[in-house]
This record gives structure tokens, C-alpha cells and sequence, in this order.
């Protein structure tokens, strides 16, 4: 039975609150931690770190546990309800840190709040993710869904990167103003899905196989195994961009008052500024992947946005540092429409691989494909920030926790290179894997070619 529309963009609704929370631990913390709490970059870098070795722990289990639970509501909707609240509650948390205390102390309640709001994070996006298999089988339905998802996805991060900033200023207290109003999105956006996709097709029997068995299946389907290790390549490169942006625009980004968008910087800043173009972008060109991946499949359609992703990285790099915001404003534009390519296309991948399993095995283990799915993503995520911080620290970056402070010709050098030629290379990396090493391994799947 086709979706109805409502159906397909309703199930994307939820990620305008899911990505909210993805801004504050890619693009937020790392700067909040360094410039306003006094961490130094390596100990910001290893407080995401730290907060992996939790999520390791808990995407297994919220996978195998949503696989094999029973409600009146399917298997899924209870653990998203509920995780939206935690997760929610813990952004609030994370930027409620009390005056007066030590970098060490400061650290160690980001840590313990951010580890809350992963949880919650967890329990709301892998039985999320695995409802993609649920409710239909059709690659296309799936491709117009992930459209729909990545158009929410980026209101979400536009209303958290643009506007939390903007509503923060420079101080430590703004940001826990800011992380207060938007908490309430996260929870409104998660439930309004559960609510326009109550009557979609799920599998409400509940899988019974045993945790080791389920894992085995999950790895035994090699192009699926394979795709999660290259999207969290893809995620390394793209996340070590997102930990550095805002230093970047506070430290290599001036605004000289004679660009087009000077007076929207002069409104929201330079950071949410750029950010937003950004993410406008992104939303403009999610008609584009879609219609690509018909045209010429997913596979080479992902290789075309990274490619083009590469390019608009070196000429990020030729105009850094910028004295004037123009030029500058116009690559983010078309930044943002090739990292459309890899927030759409993968997603709208991956499912199909799960059909592999459930058609040669019958076992409906959706949510543990979107538990490994989800983990690969955020090794990539938590690796990128302490990446960042440990090369910022060799290169002598001091922290603060007043603000802008002056650094070094080498530590604004090391930023530029750590934003531009570093991601760059790991994405040619990722397209030479997906082309040489994946792509053999998905010929007979059209959709993907």
C-alpha cells in the first residue's frame, strides 16, 4: 500500500527536533566548552570523546530492546515519545552550568548532561530510523521520505545554528537561554510525527532472536557493513568541519559592511549567518538528489555530491581568511547543496539493504540495523571534535573563558588547514572506498547501481 503524503512528510517531521541536538554536539559545544568555560581543546575534544564510550553501550541495546518490545502503539513509538523528553531535557542541562566553578568541574557537567541527551538522542532516532523499513518496501517511496526527512532535518538546523547562537551572544548565561526556548521544539516535532504517521504500516510481532544472533545477521549483510563504515568516513570529514565552524567565523571571518548579507550578519552574526545560508542550501537541493538517484542511482548520484563537496572546500580555503563576507556567503550557498547529497542519500540507502535480511532470513530486526547504522554515524561524530581539539592544541590554541582572545599565525593557519584540506581529503577517501570497494557489491540493487 502506497504512503500518503501526509505519511511520508510527517515521518520527516521528527528530525526538525532531532537535529536540533545534532547542532549543539557538532557545531556548539566544542566553542561553548573552549571560549566560554575555559577547557582547554584537547580536554573539549576528549569530553565528546567520552561521551561515545557511553553511546557504544546504549545504541546496541536500544536497537535489540525496540526490536522486541510490544504496545498497543508498535514497537517503536513508546521509546521515541519518552526519548524526545530526555533528550530535550538534557540540552537544557548541558548549558546550565553553575558560575564559579573550575574548567574541570565545567567539563564534568557538560559531560554528565550531554551524556543524558545522547541517551535520549539514542532512544529516539534508531527506532526512528528503523520505521523507514517499516513502513514501506518501494526505494522511491524511501528516497521521496529521506527528502522530506533531510527538508526537516535542515529547519531543525537552521533553528538551532542560526538562531541559538544569535539568541546566546557571547555570553555563557545566553546559550542557557537559548538551549530553555528551543527544548520545546525537540519534543513537538518528535510527538507531531508520532502523530501523522499513527495509521502507517509498521511489523508490531516482536523479533525474537537473541542478541548475539541479531548481531550476527545485521553483519552478515556485507553491503549494508560496508556502507556503515563509509558513512562514517563521510561523517568524520563532515562533522571536523562542524566542530570548527563557529571558531572560524569568530577568528577568520571579518565583516566589512559591504557585502549583500552584511545586513543579516549585522542582525544574527557572522556565524549564524553563514550557517544559515548553509542550510538553505541544503533544503533547495534536496529535489535535486532525489532526482539524481532516479537518474543515474544512488551510488553514483552520492559520488557527484562529494566530488562537488570537495571542490567548494578548496574554495573555501582560497578565501579564508575573509575580510569581507561576500564571496564567502555565496560558497556556503553551494556548500550546503552538496552536503544535501550526503545528508539525503545515504539514508535513502540504507534501507534498502535491509530488506536484503528480512527477505532472505524473515527476521524483522529494523532496529538493529538502525543501531549499528546510527553508531557508525557517531563514531564519526565524536571523533571529529577531539580530532579538532587535539590538532588545535599541537598547535598551541589558547582556550578562554572571556571570549574572543588573540592566538597565534600558526593556531589561525592549523584551523583553516583542520576546516578545508583536512575533510577534503577524507572525502576523496570516502569516494574511492564507495566506488571501488561498495559499489561492486550493490550492481544487482537498480536503485543504486
Amino acid at each position: 500500500m502506497a504512503l500518503s503524503f501526509g505519511q511520508k512528510a510527517g515521518w520527516g517531521l521528527a528530525d526538525a527536533g532531532v537535529n536540533v541536538f545534532v547542532v549543539v554536539k557538532q557545531l556548539l559545544v566544542f566553542t561553548y566548552l573552549t571560549t566560554y568555560l575555559g577547557v582547554p581543546p584537547g580536554a573539549a575534544g576528549w569530553v565528546t570523546f567520552a561521551v561515545l564510550g557511553f553511546d557504544v553501550v546504549t545504541d546496541p541495546i536500544v536497537g535489540y530492546l525496540s526490536d522486541r518490545s510490544t504496545s498497543r502503539w508498535g514497537r517503536r513509538a513508546p521509546w521515541i515519545a519518552c526519548g524526545a523528553v530526555v533528550l530535550a531535557a538534557g540540552i537544557a542541562l548541558m548549558f546550565a552550568v553553575p558560575q564559579g566553578w573550575g574548567w574541570r568541574a565545567n567539563a564534568a557537567w557538560v559531560t554528565v548532561f550531554f551524556a543524558l541527551a545522547s541517551l535520549g538522542f539514542t532512544c529516539v532516532t534508531i527506532p526512528y530510523g528503523a520505521m523507514a523499513g517499516e513502513m514501506t518496501q518501494d526505494p522511491r517511496e524511501r528516497s521521496t521520505m529521506t527528502a522530506f526527512r533531510m527538508a526537516f532535518a535542515s529547519a531543525g538546523l537552521l533553528t538551532a545554528g542560526a538562531l541559538v547562537p544569535a539568541i546566546a551572544g557571547s555570553t555563557r548565561e545566553g546559550y542557557a537561554r537559548a538551549a530553555l526556548l528551543v527544548a520545546p521544539v525537540v519534543i513537538l516535532s518528535i510527538w507531531g510525527m508520532l502523530v501523522a504517521t499513527r495509521r502507517a504500516p509498521i511489523i508490531a510481532r516482536p523479533a525474537t532472536e537473541s542478541f548475539r544472533a541479531v548481531l550476527r545477521l545485521v553483519l552478515s549483510n556485507r553491503a549494508f557493513a560496508v556502507l556503515t563504515v563509509l558513512y562514517g568516513l563521510l561523517t568524520f570529514g563532515v562533522a571536523l568541519i562542524a566542530a570548527g565552524l563557529q571558531l572560524a567565523a569568530l577568528y577568520l571571518v571579518a565583516d566589512d559592511g559591504g557585502s549583500p548579507v552584511s545586513g543579516l550578519a549585522g542582525a544574527l552574526g557572522v556565524f549564524s549567518t553563514l550557517f544559515a545560508l548553509f542550510v538553505v542550501g541544503s533544503i533547495v537541493s534536496q529535489p535535486l538528489w532525489v532526482w539524481l538517484s532516479a537518474r543515474i542511482g544512488k551510488t553514483s548520484a552520492l559520488v557527484v555530491g562529494m566530488g562537488l563537496y570537495i571542490a567548494l572546500l578548496l574554495g573555501i580555503r582560497m578565501v579564508l581568511p575573509a575580510p569581507t563576507l561576500g564571496p564567502l556567503a555565496g560558497l556556503f550557498l553551494l556548500a550546503g547543496m552538496t552536503n544535501g547529497a550526503y545528508q539525503q542519500i545515504p539514508w535513502a540507502m540504507y534501507p534498502d539493504l535491509m530488506d536484503l535480511t528480512r527477505h532472505r532470513t524473515g527476521a524483522a530486526i529494523e532496529g538493529a540495523f538502525s543501531a549499528v547504522w546510527l553508531f557508525g554515524q557517531k563514531v564519526g561524530n565524536a571523533l571529529a571534535p577531539l580530532a579538532l581539539g587535539l590538532i588545535l592544541g599541537a598547535a598551541g590554541w589558547r582556550a578562554s573563558s572571556s571570549g574572543v582572545i588573540p592566538q597565534t599565525e600558526l593556531a589561525l593557519s592549523t584551523l583553516r588547514t583542520a576546516l578545508t584540506l583536512v575533510p577534503a581529503a577524507i572525502f576523496a577517501a570516502g569516494i574511492a572506498a564507495v566506488w571501488v570497494i561498495y559499489r561492486p557489491r550493490v550492481r544487482a540493487l537498480p536503485a543504486h547501481r
